[in-house]
């Protein structure tokens, strides 16, 4: 595998070192904004996938895989399959010791019994349910979900700070608020500060960058993005005018209903004209996107979702890839409006 990582430059725009076939090169950590909290460049998520769209022996093989290849970061949900997800890693992870692995899960959306939303008495219950089921005793980061409009903010602060304070969460995080919410959290007095923000980022969806990324920069906030790779968009696999492979997660009844408009022959065939640049780079496309998304020091840690161990490896092998200014004009060329 020819990977661009610290070595000599290439004519193509990326430091390259050639790695004997089959090698696992070493994964890359980055602090998780101002917390004490390492993570590594590339971190596990499990949404659509452990409990649900992946399961038994193929599952934990995905895990053991971003194990052995130094992921350490693992992100998960108690939505995520109504439980079964965390319930999955509990299983999984129990052999091995707490402080090799950052864990992380996630409170708003509804449970199967309807309960939702970041109420003091809600999260109080959710994040003991998710302990149980995670068989541990803490978790590293505790987030809320989305925003819950319905609750007062600082009801939902003052309970995060107390599972802070009671050990059940090192530190706490948020996905997808608005830069006004995450500034009204932050200014109020005697809560705990948020140590992470989880919004989507990728070639294809950007948003981040206008407001989010310059807030927790400075905050010290920092930023572990899902979907890099467009739930499997920018993978390549799916070709304009094609049906999705039928092993794809497109082509899924479990998997496949979030991806939307994304799927148009427009987008596909902008994606196509990425091929050709990784290509050049001597890496996969799926290592392109996700080197592209953590070139932005804002980003702590980049999610990915795997169906197999094989893709698991692949997408490790994105950290401490390095792309030049030469390299991300021919990408914002190739996509051109397809970004947003």
């Amino acid at each position: 595998m020819r990977l661009l990582r610290g070595g000599a430059r290439s004519a193509c725009g990326a430091m390259r070192t050639e790695w004997p076939p089959g090698m696992i090169v070493a994964m890359r950590y980055r602090k998780l904004g101002k917390s004490e909290l390492t993570v590594s460049e590339v971190g596990l998520g499990s949404w659509l996938t452990f409990g649900g769209g992946v399961v038994g022996d193929q599952a934990v093989a995905c895990v053991h895989r971003a194990l052995d290849v130094g992921i350490t970061f693992i992100d998960t949900a108690n939505v995520y399959s109504g439980g079964a997800a965390e319930a999955f890693l509990g299983e999984v992870l129990k052999d091995r010791p707490r402080d090799s692995y950052v864990l992380a899960t996630k409170v708003y959306f509804p449970m199967p019994s309807g309960e939702r939303g970041l109420s003091a008495a809600q999260i109080r219950k959710q994040l003991d349910d998710s302990l149980r089921r995670l068989r541990t005793d803490h978790v590293d980061l505790y987030q809320c979900h989305r925003y819950d409009a319905e609750t007062p903010l600082a009801e939902t602060m003052a309970a995060l700070t107390e599972a802070v304070r009671q050990g059940k969460t090192r530190y706490i995080g948020l996905s997808e608020w608005t830069p006004a919410q995450i500034s009204a959290a932050l200014a109020l007095p005697r809560v705990e500060r948020f140590a992470s923000s989880q919004p989507q980022y990728s070639m294809l969806w950007r948003a981040p960058e206008a407001e989010v990324f310059p807030l927790c920069a400075r905050e010290g906030i920092g930023n572990v993005v899902w979907s890099p790779l467009a739930q499997g968009i920018l993978s390549g696999k799916y070709q304009p005018g094609r049906p999705p492979p039928a092993s794809s997660r497109a082509a899924s009844a479990t998997m496949g209903g979030f991806l939307g408009g994304r799927m148009s022959d427009a987008v596909l065939a902008s994606v196509q004209r990425l091929v050709p640049i990784a290509r050049d780079l001597g890496i996969s496309l799926p290592q392109l996107a996700i080197a592209w998304v953590l070139r932005r020091p804002e980003v702590s840690s980049a999610i990915i979702g795997a169906t197999r161990p094989e893709q698991v490896e692949e997408n490790a092998a994105a950290s401490g890839v390095v792309l030049d200014d030469g390299v991300l004009r021919r990408i914002d060329a190739a996509l051109g409006p397809a970004a947003s």
